[in-house]
């Protein structure tokens, strides 16, 4: 409780209801760099961020885009919002919703790119409609996206990276990476992939499990 109050107090976390979402309410739709960035830098979206360590590290590593951490749960991205606060890393956001609802909170061809870093595979068949790279979802992202905006699926799971392959190969969609083990191909791994580390990523490779990346497209 003390988190969600304190992300209250938080310029850089936006908390819009699902109201908003559905309705086309939220002021910011459409308005994202002129209204909370305040410059003309590409907006990037984390989906699922957890504690915002991608996020934070992307914003760190590419301090001319703007990169926004989208997760229902605030309690877990406090740390990246307050991390990003006392850092001064004004290229920050979070944002508190549901995936679901991620077209309802961007306008059309507002974003450029999207992470999906370590989703939850939701292996079980009947749980395939809240799978992040559904083809629901993908819908979804495309409508926010650029024209020549990019997606990215960074996970532990090679069930959800043989699955998103499978799915972006069936509607033909451009593939421009993958490989099921991005810290074994040396200096062909991109630097964004492996130049940042969760705290869970580095549980997963303590124990040997390789960590999987796809970058693909929808034009």
């Amino acid at each position: 409780m003390k988190r969600f109050r304190e992300n209250d107090t938080f310029s850089n976390v936006v908390q819009p209801s699902r109201a908003e979402a559905e309705s086309d309410g939220l002021s910011l739709k459409g308005n994202w760099n002129k209204n909370f960035f305040k410059n003309d830098n590409p907006i990037v979206l984390e989906l699922g961020c957890g504690k915002g360590e991608y996020t934070v590290n992307l914003a760190k590593m590419y301090p001319n885009k703007n990169f926004l951490g989208v997760d229902i749960k605030g309690a877990r991205f406090w740390r990246g919002a307050k991390t990003a606060l006392e850092e001064g890393l004004d290229n920050v956001g979070f944002l508190r919703t549901q995936i679901e609802l991620i077209d309802g909170l961007f306008g059309q061809n507002e974003v450029d790119e999207i992470w999906i870093t370590f989703p939850d595979p939701q292996i079980k068949y009947k749980r395939t409609k809240h799978r992040l790279t559904n083809e629901d979802f993908l819908n979804k992202y495309k409508k926010i996206l650029k024209p020549k905006g990019v997606m990215h699926l960074k996970t532990d799971s090679e069930y959800m990276h043989g699955y998103t392959l499978g799915l972006l190969q069936g509607l033909k969609l451009p593939i421009e990476f993958a490989h099921h083990d991005v810290y074994g191909i040396g200096e062909h791994a991109p630097d964004q992939v492996v130049g940042i580390q969760t705290f869970y990523e580095r549980q997963y490779l303590e124990v040997g499990k390789k960590i999987t990346y796809i970058r693909f497209g929808f034009s």
